[in-house]
């Protein structure tokens, strides 16, 4: 864990870690015990008065030092040999805006974040964070920030790779009538299947029903529109969860299957939802 803090004129670093409610063990304050004794990776500092059972002259000239007697006469960088738990210490959490997202090479993106209480976020350069998607569930990745820390806008890359593709839920070939089902963000595969059907010769009809929560969960209807006439034979009507919704069809996608729909029995049926906070839709088939 790497925490900042500001130290006082003539103060201790000690001092200036509890202040910042950072518990650096130690045991004696006065240069006695050596249990806060830490490594100086960087920076100037007045060493203060200690005994040598506390800290050696060989220890001292090595970087070695002990923070409750050390004053700071530039920006320092200590190792401190504890734990965040023992320290009392936690990462920080902020919120952020995605600001820009760049494609630089065939594999790699860059995107930028305005991130709140900017100020508050220090870091060193070869630092990195992890980064949650809101709605992802708790799943973070980490990446290394690619801008200095100083630079009000913060910024990444991003490789991009696949695993796959995989999964059961595909376009088999059309043989009859066909219903699609789609819930929230599993619209996406039946796109691609509709995309797929565009190139083809469809001599039968496909009916799609796309369900949502709310109205402004809607997406890609002028994608769907544009399908119909494309498609021949194809056709959709979205269905809003939301009862104060201003669709026309609220409620279940399954409480508005029509006769038409229903064609000699039961059809293809292909359904892809989203469940709430899942990072992919959940697919079925079924004939």
């Amino acid at each position: 864990m790497t925490r900042f803090i500001k130290v006082g004129a003539n103060e201790t670093v000690a001092d200036a870690s509890y202040k910042a409610r950072i518990n650096i063990p130690l045991d004696c304050r006065d240069g006695a015990c050596g249990t806060c004794k830490a490594f100086c990776e960087s920076g100037k500092y007045d060493g203060g008065d200690y005994i040598e059972e506390a800290l050696t002259d060989d220890e001292a000239d090595a970087g070695y030092c002990l923070p409750c007697q050390m004053v700071p006469e530039s920006d320092l960088v200590l190792q401190i040999p504890t734990t965040s738990d023992v320290a009392k210490t936690s990462a920080s959490s902020f919120e952020s805006t995605l600001t820009e997202i760049r494609r630089i090479s065939e594999t790699t993106y860059a995107f930028s974040l305005k991130v709140d209480n900017r100020e508050e976020l220090s870091f060193l350069p070869g630092q990195y964070v992890n980064i949650e998607v809101p709605g992802s569930g708790g799943q973070t990745r980490s990446y290394s920030f690619s801008s200095g820390p100083d630079v009000e806008i913060v910024s990444f890359l991003i490789r991009i790779t696949f695993t796959g593709p995989m999964g059961s839920f595909f376009l088999r070939e059309p043989k009859r009538q066909s219903l699609l089902l789609a819930g929230g963000t599993g619209l996406a595969p039946l796109l691609a299947i509709l995309e797929k059907l565009s190139g083809m010769d469809t001599p039968h009809p496909v009916h799609l029903i796309y369900g949502v929560n709310t109205d402004i969960d809607l997406v890609e209807l002028d994608v769907l529109q544009d399908y119909t006439q494309r498609i021949e034979g194809f056709s959709f009507d979205t269905v809003v969860g939301d009862p104060e919704s201003a669709s026309e069809k609220k409620g279940y996608v399954t409480n508005h299957f029509e006769p038409q729909h229903l064609a000699e029995g039961s059809p293809p049926a292909q359904g892809c939802a989203a469940p709430e906070g899942a990072g992919a839709g959940e697919c079925a088939v079924a004939r």
